[in-house]
């Protein structure tokens, strides 16, 4: 019950941002000691299913930009696919999975006054810089079982590349396709799809905090703001995963 509640949290807090929240809940996952190799397709489902929300309500509300989205998103579908269907080793998983979400705190925690909803001066990347970015986040994506928008969207942000809901939105697709691609990496391994229907409640409850967390940023929330709190939330639980890496 408690590893439901803190995912329907962290849903709240991830899709209030435009992310699926795959980096914590596979933190969480490894600390819940959940057999390890169904927890990247756990988290994936998890990712799926609340940036299929986020996609939704993003682009029905017009923040669509098509050259903004394309290039780092068609680049990663292949490498998302090999990522996912590498096996490494769990101390190894492990440390990857500490080094993305601290790196992922300390990126949002420094740059969440860049998820401003009032600018709207950007300047277009070029074809081959996004799906070069594309490639690397969606190997990287999908080797460790996320969808990689938490690291895209500061890049983009950083580069100016559109505007903060264009680059939610992108954000949001970017992971839902790299969660696609890596998941059936990750099936394609033997045992999978059985195994993880013990956990099927988790994607229920990340269903409804991915609802919520749409609904306070579009309403009520600056998106900074959830931005600042997602950022904690991700490096307390690196904080955790690190003394799980050195307690053994």
């Amino acid at each position: 019950m408690i590893l439901g509640i803190l995912f329907l949290l962290v849903a709240i807090f991830y899709a209030s941002v435009g992310f699926g929240g795959g980096s914590s809940y596979l933190a969480l996952l490894v600390l819940w000691d959940v057999p390890y190799i169904i927890i990247p397709a756990i988290a994936l489902i998890c990712n799926i299913t609340v940036v299929s929300g986020n996609s939704f309500h993003y682009v029905r509300a017009g923040y669509l930009n098509w050259r903004l989205l394309l290039p780092p998103t068609i680049a990663s579908i292949p490498f998302a696919y090999i990522g996912g269907r590498l096996e490494i080793e769990k101390e190894l998983f492990i440390i990857m999975l500490f080094i993305t979400l601290a790196l992922a705190g300390i990126r949002l925690l420094f740059n969440y006054k860049l998820y401003d909803d009032n600018k709207d001066s950007y300047t277009p990347i070029s074809i081959l810089l996004g799906s070069s970015i594309g490639a690397v986040l969606g190997f990287l994506a999908g080797v460790v079982g996320i969808g990689g928008g938490i690291f895209l969207a500061p890049i983009l942000y950083n580069l100016r590349a559109g505007s903060p809901k264009q680059i939610a939105t992108t954000a949001s697709i970017f992971i839902l396709v790299n969660s696609l691609s890596g998941l059936a990496g990750q099936l394609q391994k033997n045992g999978i799809a059985d195994a993880i229907m013990d956990y099927w409640y988790l994607p229920l409850l990340v269903l409804i905090g991915g609802q919520i967390g749409n609904l306070l940023t579009i309403k009520f929330i600056p998106s900074r703001i959830i931005a600042l709190l997602t950022a904690v939330l991700v490096l307390f639980v690196a904080v955790r995963l690190g003394i799980h890496i050195l307690v053994g």
